[in-house]
């Protein structure tokens, strides 16, 4: 799918879900914008806040191509800003302050995912932004929380700086499979505190959005990137409690193991489960051995007996034949993709599940945004706008919005207020 492309042409006469919500997001890097640009690609119209100079730091991030005045746009902002407009404003300027407030009524959802502390020292709070409009929906992201009930006694992360990596590792998710003796691996899934983080942003706002409509009362919205990938690894305190801590092995078979072309994942948890895989791979004899009769027994024999007969029967196959044969017998088994059969994936294709942004540099390849993973019967998908450049509508924002003249527009950007400075 190219960027600009639409697909169920048929539906565009009904527009999208999120038509007329209107985002004002004070946002870098990716759990913000992520939440934001799939709310784009739902139909909200999102103007993003950046600082001068670089913008969001998202766009310096590597790899990275240049944009049409030779300033870095990196992968991570490639993926999270389709569909915004840019506008730069000097936050710490008190009359970039109070451009925003003047520029938050216009808007449903005035959001942001400063460090803690800075939204209070910059007077853009959710206090300071509810003053100035009283129907706002105003959603913080943050490492530890924003918003938490009198009395409460102060966090021990207070303070702190959040990455992915740093909420990924507090939450169990490096220790939950760590092999015994070896160090974590940081980042075993890219962003995925972010993204997790950025679902349920999503929610936060559509849910405010709700609330707000149904009370006439501006709401606050509060996402901590720690409380949500607890949420999601919920596993972890769940068998704690029920006496299966960490470290303790599952039972049963959910392992890789070898084709001829790569690997394959192959889950047999379930006792019903083990005729069908032992018929499967050409051991029936196995379906009444009392050494297999349990998944603790399973687990037990794994690397003498089931894997060297799994990869037996697997050789000869590539990983996709194998996973097909064993999928046919009831099992559930899945190949493990490089990026190369991810790109390629016939499935992925014809899901519009890749999305190409063409280069303003001279590079022929585009660059791969995933598509939006939410398909709907009566509503057409596309078409996304690219990426915008750092500070590229600035002027039209302000003048649009606010009614600034064209002169009080220039006054501020030749004071600093507006505008992004030279690469």
């Amino acid at each position: 799918m190219k960027l600009g492309d639409i697909v169920n042409p048929d539906a565009a006469g009904w527009g999208k879900p999120l038509d007329g919500i209107r985002i004002l997001s004070l946002e870098q890097m990716q759990a913000l914008p992520w939440a934001t640009q799939l709310l784009s690609r739902l139909g909200a119209d999102v103007v993003k806040v950046e600082a001068p100079g670089t913008g969001d730091l998202g766009r310096t991030a590597l790899p990275a191509m240049a944009d049409p005045d030779g300033r870095a746009v990196g992968a991570t902002f490639m993926r999270n800003n389709l569909n915004k407009r840019s506008l730069v404003i000097d936050l710490k300027d008190p009359r970039g302050r109070d451009l925003v407030l003047r520029l938050a009524p216009r808007f449903d959802v005035v959001a942001e995912n400063f460090r803690a502390g800075a939204a209070e020292r910059l007077g853009l709070a959710y206090a300071d932004v509810a003053a100035a409009h009283d129907r706002v929906v105003y959603l913080s992201i943050s490492g530890f929380g924003r918003a938490v009930p009198a009395g409460t006694p102060d966090s021990p992360y207070d303070g702190w700086p959040a990455l992915a990596s740093m909420v990924e590792a507090m939450s169990g998710a490096y220790e939950f499979k760590r092999p015994a003796g070896q160090a974590p691996i940081g980042s075993p899934m890219g962003g995925l505190g972010d993204i997790v983080t950025a679902l349920f942003a999503v929610i936060g706002i559509l849910t405010g959005l709700r609330q707000r409509d149904r009370t006439g009362r501006p709401q606050r919205v509060d996402v901590a990137m720690l409380d949500a990938m607890v949420a999601v690894l919920d596993v972890v305190p769940n068998f704690w409690s029920m006496g299966s801590p960490m470290g303790t092995p599952w039972a049963g078979i959910l392992h890789g193991f070898a084709a001829d072309d790569g690997w394959f994942m192959l889950q047999v948890l379930r006792a019903h489960q083990w005729p069908d895989l032992a018929r499967a791979i050409e051991r029936p004899e196995w379906v009444d051995d009392p050494r297999f009769a349990t998944p603790q027994g399973w687990l037990d024999h794994l690397d003498s007996d089931i894997r060297p007969a799994i990869e037996g029967w697997a050789k000869g196959r590539t990983k996709l034949e194998a996973c097909a044969a064993l999928n046919a017998a009831g099992l559930v088994a899945g190949p493990c993709a490089t990026d190369t059969e991810v790109v390629g994936d016939q499935h992925l294709a014809q899901r519009h599940m890749l999305v190409e942004h063409p280069r303003p540099d001279g590079v022929a390849q585009p660059v791969l945004i995933p598509g939006i993973p939410i398909k709907f019967g009566e509503v057409s998908e596309g078409p996304d706008r690219r990426v915008p450049w750092l500070d590229e509508h600035t002027d039209a924002v302000l003048r649009d919005e606010l009614g600034l003249s064209d002169n009080e527009v220039d006054q501020l950007r030749v004071a600093g207020v507006i505008g992004s400075t030279a690469p």
